[in-house]
């Protein structure tokens, strides 16, 4: 597969999605199918379809399901900005705030790169109800990024 960060440039969100599904599948599986809507310089929008599994009793989307598109997010930001050899990065710590019940729905990451340094990355992610305005959750997490040998 030709990818364009092979030669060091950022990937697009078709690519990003793509080396996804290739090398790891099992993170569509679950609750609701994560897709790539935006994606610019250490930015990303992100939607998680909502999926009767991912709604809890009370009929709210459930936290694990909002920590699973925030970690997501954040590990997908980082595939776009270092390409495939980022592959092994690895969540080190997140924190999620769960602001209020989001309805059940769709529900949509903003996530955002705060620092790309040479071994961590650090991240936020703003979560909402798909068409609402008031941000259901909030997260910050640091990945560890692989060692590029040159």
């Amino acid at each position: 597969m030709a990818i364009a960060g092979d030669a060091g440039q950022k990937l697009t969100k078709e690519q990003v999605m793509q080396l996804v599904d290739e090398h790891f599948p099992q993170v569509q599986e679950g609750n609701g199918r994560i897709s790539m809507e935006l994606l610019a310089a250490r930015t990303a929008h992100l939607r998680m379809a909502c999926d009767p599994r991912s709604i809890r009793p009370g009929g709210t989307v459930a936290g694990p399901a909002m920590f699973k598109l925030a970690d997501f997010s954040v590990y997908a930001l980082i595939l776009a900005e270092l390409g495939p050899e980022a592959m092994p990065a690895a969540t080190t710590s997140m924190t999620i705030n769960f602001l209020s019940r989001p309805q059940a729905g769709d529900i949509v990451a903003r996530a955002r790169l705060i620092k790309l340094g040479r071994r961590l990355a650090v991240a936020e992610v703003e979560i909402y109800s798909d068409g609402k305005p008031e941000m259901v959750a909030h997260a910050t997490s640091t990945y560890a990024l692989p060692v590029v040998k040159s």
